[in-house]
């Protein structure tokens, strides 16, 4: 057996293989508190729903979560006060430890949210889900709470386009995924192999660790996440969890690659000794303007956070 396949079968599990009870208890029984952080960018539609079914299903018909908390990032809709309607506390990202400086992006959002929650676990969801459940929080904590070892979950799961198309059911999902992230670590991080979807954006992490790690401000702090817990503490604390099916928005082809770019370029920083700056980097794309082929160059913020436990021992 290969190392990954090992580790594949050491560290794969579903979410229904833990009940609810022994999570709770056991959550009791080693007075851990967890976060739910939910990164929010004009997700008005979705974001309510989000919060009020996790809230009634794991904070007020059973003690699992400890607090739910959006993290908004610069939305120009109702994001805000419909998530802190539904029950969340809500906090704009760019007025958490403003001092820090203001960036933009997911990562960005999950960064700061080490300033403002007081869990000792944090979980990770994004607020554009449209086919999903509760099972998705316990099951990312399952191996966080009964197996000390784990510091990292991540989920996985079906992930068919809703797009409204026929042809929804076919899992097409994660195109950045199949054509960047997994090609990327497979040559360079091979150890990583074995995770399903890597780029998943329902994940749970041990405060202690993602506090050491240095975080994206934009699309990569998925795929550097995983990266650098391996460098810290070895791919056998990373864990991954089956949590069923997941529908997600279809994202416009140019924005996958601006998203690609700063995936490259975490992964590029991290293979290079002069990593890839700060800066923003042009992306030339094209697209058709009157008929014709003409250029547009975006500018991709490829900007890092620092580990947050120097700013956190200072507060």
């Amino acid at each position: 057996m290969s190392p990954v396949d090992a580790w594949f079968a050491a560290n794969t599990s579903s979410w229904c293989d833990q009940a609810l009870t022994d999570l709770v208890a056991a959550k009791a029984a080693s007075g851990t508190r967890v976060s739910l952080v939910v990164p929010a960018r004009n997700e008005a539609a979705t974001v309510g729903d989000v919060v009020t079914r996790v809230r009634e299903a794991l904070m007020e018909t059973t003690a699992l979560l400890d607090e739910i908390v959006v993290i908004d990032s610069d939305s120009t809709d109702d994001t805000f006060a419909v998530a802190e309607g539904a029950g969340a506390a809500v906090y704009r990202a760019g007025e958490i430890r403003p001092e820090l400086g203001v960036a933009t992006g997911k990562g960005e959002a999950m960064w700061k949210s080490l300033f403002v929650t007081t869990g000792d676990v944090l979980v990770f969801m994004d607020a554009d889900l449209l086919d999903w459940d509760t099972h998705f929080v316990p099951g990312l904590l399952g191996p966080l709470l009964l197996r000390p070892e784990i510091e990292l979950v991540k989920g996985y799961y079906e992930r068919p386009l809703a797009d409204g198309s026929e042809d929804d059911g076919a899992y097409e999902g994660g195109r950045v995924t199949e054509l960047v992230a997994r090609p990327l670590l497979n040559f360079l991080f091979p150890e990583l192999a074995g995770l399903v979807q890597p780029l998943a954006g329902e994940w749970a992490v041990r405060r202690s660790l993602f506090s050491r790690l240095s975080v994206p401000t934009g699309y990569a702090v998925e795929t550097a996440a995983l990266i650098d817990t391996v460098g810290l503490v070895g791919v056998d604390a990373i864990a991954q969890v089956d949590l069923g099916r997941r529908a997600h928005r279809h994202q416009a082809l140019r924005d996958l690659g601006a998203m690609s770019t700063q995936i490259l370029t975490a992964v590029w920083s991290r293979t290079h000794p002069h990593g890839a700056g700060d800066l923003p980097l042009p992306l030339r794309q094209y697209l058709p303007v009157d008929g014709v082929i003409a250029p547009r160059t975006r500018y991709v913020d490829i900007s890092e956070r620092p580990p947050a436990n120097t700013y956190l021992e200072q507060a």
